[in-house]
């Protein structure tokens, strides 16, 4: 099976992206949202984050500009994703194709050996802006521009021509 990453910072199409290869049919795993769940379904992880970040759980949009507690807060939360993520993988015994969506799994090692390959998506500045009110206060803590991609999707125009040329980079599939 071969598991492609789909990366990129806030606002660049990571989602729309996805979205559209779920319609597809294709397995994809939103590191996002699959977080976020995993403080429910993990026994004690919710208050290992807290302890770990120093603050209440409502509190945790502080990590992005905090680079202590962000990195605080991964060190908990990243090894319940992965252990996910290996889980989810072993589910998908007769993929030929699986996706994985994530803003950050690039650039941390932990993660390197999840996937066989990089799309990342890549959107101006200002367009990334509009497409997402929170985009001002996480893009400092990405690094897209430093993600070595096997794919590098252009996002600029409209959603359709994004479907477009994901069609079209799955034809040699």
């Amino acid at each position: 099976m071969k598991t492609v990453l789909v990366t990129g910072g806030i606002g660049s199409g990571k989602s729309a992206a996805c979205k559209h290869l779920a319609s597809l049919g294709y397995p994809v795993y939103d590191c996002d949202s699959r977080a976020k769940a995993l403080y429910d379904e993990v026994p004690g992880l919710k208050a290992r984050a807290e302890k770990a970040v120093g603050l209440p759980f409502e509190q945790f949009g502080v990590i992005f500009s905090d680079a202590a507690r962000r990195e605080a807060l991964e060190a908990v939360v990243f090894p319940a994703v992965e252990e996910d993520i290996l889980r989810w993988k072993a589910s998908l015994a007769d993929c030929d194709l699986c996706f994985i969506e994530s803003a950050i799994a690039a650039e941390k090692p932990r993660f390197k050996d999840l996937y066989d390959e990089v799309w990342l998506l890549d959107a101006p500045l200002q367009l990334r802006l509009e497409r997402n009110a929170r985009a001002a206060e996480r893009i400092a803590a990405q690094h897209p521009e430093d993600v070595k991609a096997d794919i590098r999707i252009i996002n600029d125009g409209s959603k359709e021509e994004l479907y477009l040329k994901i069609d079209n980079i799955l034809k040699a599939y």
